[in-house]
Order: structure tokens, then sequence, then C-alpha cells
């Protein structure tokens, strides 16, 4: 299962008139731990970002699942609660998770939630959605996993189990 790290980030961005201005923005990172969100971060940004900056907070985030549309770049934040049976008591339980998907406004993220979602073989609703102000998310990518590893003769274990037998 996925851990996604809300990341807070600050720092100096230049405004219209030409002014320095700090501002603080979120972004959604996919790591196993705060250390590798905050490495994520500084790797991805140092080139986004002209000037210093710093990571101000980090936290683990409720989120479960993100969609990402090609065509919108606003972030929104739904609430979807379904009911599971409970396999010891029998009883029904509700269930509330969180997901991002992108979307141009609340009406069409609500439909594009919907649509993510049709696959699902329980019921389920959708009673909230909002603007996020996450600017951006890091989704795990395995390639940059694979730059970090020394070189060598690597191998998946089902290749060298299969060599054994």
């Amino acid at each position: 299962m996925r851990t996604w790290f809300l990341c807070k980030v600050k720092y100096a961005k230049e405004n219209e008139q030409g002014l320095l201005k700090n501002i603080s923005e979120q972004y959604l990172v996919d790591a196993v731990s705060f250390t590798e969100a905050e490495a994520i971060l500084y790797d991805r940004l140092g080139s986004q970002i002209r000037g210093d900056f710093q990571v101000t907070g980090i936290s683990k985030s409720n989120i479960v699942d993100v969609f990402f549309y090609d065509d919108a770049d606003i972030w929104h934040k739904c609430k979807v609660t379904y009911l599971v049976a409970d396999g010891d008591s029998g009883k029904e339980k509700k269930v509330t998770q969180y997901m991002i998907v992108t979307a141009e406004d609340v009406k069409q993220a609500f439909e594009r939630i919907q649509e993510s979602l049709s696959s699902m073989l329980v019921s389920f609703r959708v009673p909230d959605v909002n603007e996020s102000p996450i600017v951006e998310v890091f989704p795990y990518e395995r390639d940059e996993v694979a730059e970090q590893l020394p070189p060598g003769n690597f191998r998946p274990v089902s290749e060298v189990q299969e060599d054994e037998e």
C-alpha cells in the first residue's frame, strides 16, 4: 500500500512588480519514509524553484489514491464512503477514504472520481469534494530507483530461482 506524504515548502517568489514575496506551497509525495519524501522534494524542486527553498513540514496524508488527468492541473480532494461487511461479526461497517483527482472545477472532479471508481464492486458515495491546496503530486517512479542502483548483474529473483532448478 502506498504512503503519501503531505509536504509544505516555503520559498521566495517574484511577483508581477518584480518584488520577492514569501509563499508556502503543498506537495504530495509517494515515499517509504519522511526522509525519502524530503529527498524527493529537494531532487524535484531543486530544478523548478529558483533560489533557496525550505521544507517546513512533512506529515503522513490520509489520501489513499490519486487520479491524474492531463487536461487539468487543479487538484480536488474527494471524500468517498462505502459499506463493507465485517468478517467476524457480519455487521456492516462504514469506510471513509480520501482521494484526489485533477479537474477544472468541483463538478468535473465529482464526475471524474465517479468514473475512476466505477469498477468498484461495492456501491459508494462521494459526499464531499473540495479544491485542494496541493500544487503538484510526485508519485513513486520505478526508473529513478533503477538509476540509483550501483552497476552490477542485477536480475529478478524469479530468474535466479529458475536457473537454480
